[in-house]
C-alpha cells in the first residue's frame, strides 16, 4: 500500500487545527513537532499514517470526514476559535465532535452568514482573493444618505491605504420617521470592517449590520442562532 506525503501545513490545516497560513505561523513558532522533533521549516513534508505530529505537545489526527456548516451568526459572538479575553465565540454555537474553525470573520457587532469547516484546503481556498466570492450585506444606517454617498460606494471609497473595490449598492429603504436608511451591499472582498469603514468614509454611521449571503448561500431561512450542514453541491458552488 502506497502511503500518501503531505506538506505540514496541509496536514494540519485539513486536520483542522487552523486556516494553513495561520498553520505556516505555527510551524515558525515552533509549536510543531514531528515524530518528537520541533519542526521549524514549511516545506517539510510527512507520511500520512505513518508519521506523529503534536502541536503543544497535543496529538493531531487527520480527520478524513470533512464537514462545512452555514451558521447564522448572532450578534455578540466574536468569529475565532479561542478568545482571549474570555468573550462567547461562533464555536459555542456549534456542537459537533470535529474541530472546525471560521471561514472568514465576521465582526463582535456584525450577525449573519458564516462558514466553518474542518476542511483546511476549503478554507484556503474560499478565503482566498482570487477566488472573489461575494459578501451580501443588508446595512441600516443613520439619516438619510444621497445618491452622491450611494455612488461613491459603488465606485469605490478611499480606507486607510488602499481604495475599495466595485460594490453593488442598491437602496431597501428610507424611513424618514426613524430617520434610517436601509442599503443593499455586494462586495467581493473581505476586509477587516469593510463595510463599516465604506459606510464612515460618505459620512454615513452604521446602525445595524448582517450579512445575509455568501456566494449565492443565504440564512434567510436560518434562525439567529442555529446552523446547518451544507449540500455537496453548494459546496461545489463555493469552490468553483
Amino acid at each position: 500500500m502506497e502511503v500518501e506525503e503531505v506538506r505540514l501545513q496541509k496536514f494540519l490545516a485539513n486536520a483542522g487545527v487552523a486556516s494553513r497560513r495561520k498553520c505556516e505561523e505555527l510551524i515558525m513558532q515552533g509549536k510543531i513537532s514531528v515524530n518528537g522533533e520541533v519542526v521549524q521549516e514549511l516545506g517539510r513534508k510527512i507520511l500520512l499514517n505513518v508519521d506523529k505530529v503534536t502541536y503543544c505537545g497535543k496529538p493531531i489526527q487527520n480527520d478524513k470526514n470533512m464537514i462545512y456548516i452555514l451558521l447564522n451568526k448572532p450578534i455578540g459572538y466574536v468569529t475565532t476559535s479561542k478568545d482571549q479575553f474570555n468573550r462567547d465565540t461562533v464555536l459555542d454555537l456549534i456542537h459537533v465532535k470535529q474541530r472546525v474553525v471560521p471561514v472568514g470573520r465576521l465582526d463582535m457587532y456584525t450577525s449573519g452568514a458564516l462558514i466553518l469547516s474542518n476542511d483546511g484546503d476549503f478554507v484556503y481556498k474560499v478565503t482566498h482573493p482570487k477566488h472573489e466570492i461575494t459578501k451580501t450585506y443588508t446595512v441600516t444606517l443613520k439619516g438619510k444618505i444621497s445618491n452622491d454617498a450611494v455612488e461613491n460606494l459603488r465606485q469605490g471609497v478611499k480606507i486607510e491605504d488602499y481604495i475599495t473595490r466595485l460594490a453593488k449598492v442598491k437602496i431597501l429603504k428610507i424611513d424618514e420617521e426613524k430617520n434610517i436608511t436601509r442599503l443593499e451591499i455586494i462586495i467581493h472582498e473581505g476586509k477587516n470592517r469593510q463595510i463599516r469603514k465604506m459606510c464612515e468614509a460618505v459620512g454615513s454611521k452604521v446602525l445595524a449590520l448582517h450579512r445575509s449571503k455568501i456566494g449565492e448561500i443565504g440564512v434567510k431561512d436560518l434562525k439567529i442562532g442555529n446552523w446547518r450542514y451544507l449540500r455537496d453541491d453548494e459546496v461545489k458552488k463555493l469552490l468553483k
